[in-house]
């Protein structure tokens, strides 16, 4: 058998290139080394800055000091400098200077907005995306020359995946001297709750701040004023490539070039030379050019049907009119007389049809109706008179009468015989000698207990077996059970007693014999619970005459579980 040459490495490569994708499109394909417009991205690194230049730009924290207003400085704290801010709680500088007033904050997590759900299908080959239109550009120009020509310029189009959305948590701290000054500093960072931070002209992205708490602290030495709040940001994150390949995506859409065809005529079609050799203008209302067939149609007049043009060719050279007429009117008001009419069926109105098969749908007759021969009836049959037969003989597959009022007998005396072969089906109730017999049910258990139900062999069958077993297992139950732990009144042991059979009295204590040592334990002063699975029995100690001890052994017969 001929086998297949391996492909080539080169080939292989070729075959995984992009370029060779079944949704490839080469159109689509379009520089971008000479495009103005930037790769639309945003980043981690977006939303700190916009928090950074919403503060120190829109917020503007400053404190009054001295008379002199100072800028309250605004500081991401790297890991290292948050740790030791955590560890002192507060900030100094290179000479261990208290820095106060200061603002420091930093990113404490991150994690996906699951409100606004978003679906790339695929991170590799995106294809939900955001498109907006470059207003103007050198390809979008509109000016007369592309109306004059009918030119529709195209658009550029941007494309822009869409973003994943997330929620990120900012911790910050506020460092002051004095409480008026923190007080003002949180004001001003309170009243921009639920804004859009950003700087204008790039990305927005709405806040949330939770509620202030004062960490201030005061030792013997320094005072400081201390304030920690957080900041939940909702941001959405585009990064501007992804495995090497832009998240921007441009498009130019197709020019249109509208084409209007012109006919024109030459000075020749309107001149007309007569014999005389004079020359005269004609109006063009005659046809300039003609089709004819090489095999013309030809009308043939045929039965009951006559041609004014009786076999007149047609090949398009020139018109032929035909007149079609027949012997007489037809119209739907018309009188038509036939000799004979031969036809598969014969509509009458709606729906009423007369065919070989027979009469579909309904026939009212008024009158009488005569036949010599049988009359078969498929549907039913409605008599609203009288029904008079010499003989009436059925087959039944399936009857019903309903009587409207009246009764039905069979008989009129108790030595009449009635026979029947088949089934009885009665709906209601049967009286046999002034018994009223309602049903006759085949419950093994004879729940109902109805005066008026007869039991099959069945259930009792089943109700006997049942019944019996079950009484007789009760009453032969006779088990031995010694106590596990006895205290001053009760006696536990750890048995099941047995329930009683339906009709039969609930199992007490008189159903067990108790022994203490040997020696028989008097009713009069026992009673016995079962709790769970320990079986208690319950001492009266001032009507048995002594309290029950722990080394004492107690014996119980009776109706247990096994």
């Amino acid at each position: 058998m001929a086998r297949s040459k391996p492909i080539s490495r080169k080939v292989r490569r070729d075959l995984n290139s992009i370029a060779l994708r079944d949704d490839f499109n080469r159109g689509k394909q379009l520089r971008r080394d000479k495009d103005k417009v930037k790769n639309i991205s945003n980043q981690i690194i977006d939303m700190d800055s916009a928090i950074m230049y919403y503060f120190n730009e829109v917020i503007k924290p400053t404190v009054t000091e001295n008379k002199e207003t100072i800028k309250v400085p605004v500081m991401y704290a790297s890991p290292e400098r948050w740790v030791s801010i955590q560890k002192l709680g507060f900030m100094r500088d290179k000479r261990q200077q208290l820095i106060t007033p200061a603002i420091v904050f930093r990113r404490t997590g991150m994690e996906k907005n699951e409100n606004i759900p978003t679906n790339k299908m695929d991170a590799n080959n995106p294809r939900n995306f955001q498109t907006f239109t470059q207003k103007y550009s050198s390809s979008n120009r509109y000016d007369q020359f592309s109306r004059t020509i009918g030119t529709t310029p195209n658009k550029e189009l941007y494309n822009v995946v869409m973003p994943d959305y997330v929620t990120l948590n900012y911790e910050f701290t506020i460092w002051t001297t004095y409480i008026e000054q923190m007080n003002k500093i949180v004001e001003r960072i309170n009243y921009t709750d639920n804004s859009y931070w950003g700087e204008p002209g790039k990305m927005r992205f709405r806040s949330k701040i939770d509620s202030f708490s004062d960490a201030s602290e005061m030792d013997t030495q320094e005072r400081i004023i201390k304030t920690n709040f957080s900041v939940q940001l909702y941001g959405y994150i585009i990064p501007e490539e992804f495995n090497n390949m832009i998240t921007t995506k441009k498009q130019l859409t197709p020019k249109k070039v509208i084409i209007n065809m012109d006919v024109e005529k030459t000075a020749e079609d309107f001149v007309e030379s007569d014999k005389s050799g004079g020359v005269s203008i004609q109006s063009p209302v005659k046809d300039i050019f003609s089709i004819s067939t090489s095999f013309p149609l030809v009308f043939n007049a045929g039965t009951g049907v006559s041609l004014s043009n009786d076999g007149a060719a047609f090949d398009g050279s020139q018109q032929v009119n035909q007149t079609i007429s027949i012997g007489q009117d037809v119209g739907t008001t018309s009188d038509v007389t036939f000799n004979q009419v031969s036809t598969n069926s014969l509509v009458f109105g709606n729906p009423t049809t007369y065919s070989h098969s027979g009469i579909s749908g309904s026939v009212n007759i008024t009158g009488s109706l005569t036949t010599s021969g049988n009359v078969t009836v498929n549907g039913d049959m409605t008599v609203l008179g009288t029904l008079t037969a010499q003989e009436i003989k059925t087959t039944y597959v399936s009857s019903s009468i309903i009587f409207e009022s009246g009764s039905t007998r069979f008989g009129d005396t108790t030595d009449d015989t009635h026979e029947r072969t088949g089934s009885v089906n009665i709906t209601g109730s049967l009286n046999l000698n002034g018994y009223e017999i309602t049903e006759i049910s085949n419950d093994s258990g004879l729940t109902d207990a109805s005066s008026t139900t007869l039991v099959t062999e069945a259930a009792l069958s089943g109700f006997s077996a049942a019944e019996v077993s079950t009484v007789q297992t009760y009453l032969r139950k006779q088990y031995y059970k010694t106590s596990n732990s006895i205290t001053t009144s009760t006696a536990s042991f750890a048995a099941v007693s047995a329930s009683a059979p339906d009709g039969y009295t609930a199992t007490d204590e008189n159903d067990f014999l108790f022994f203490i040592n040997g020696q028989y334990m008097e009713h009069d002063a026992l009673t016995i619970e079962q709790s769970g699975s320990v079986f208690l029995l319950q001492v009266d100690t001032d009507g048995i005459g002594y309290e029950l001890e722990s080394d004492d052994e107690i014996i119980a017969i009776g109706k247990f579980n096994s």
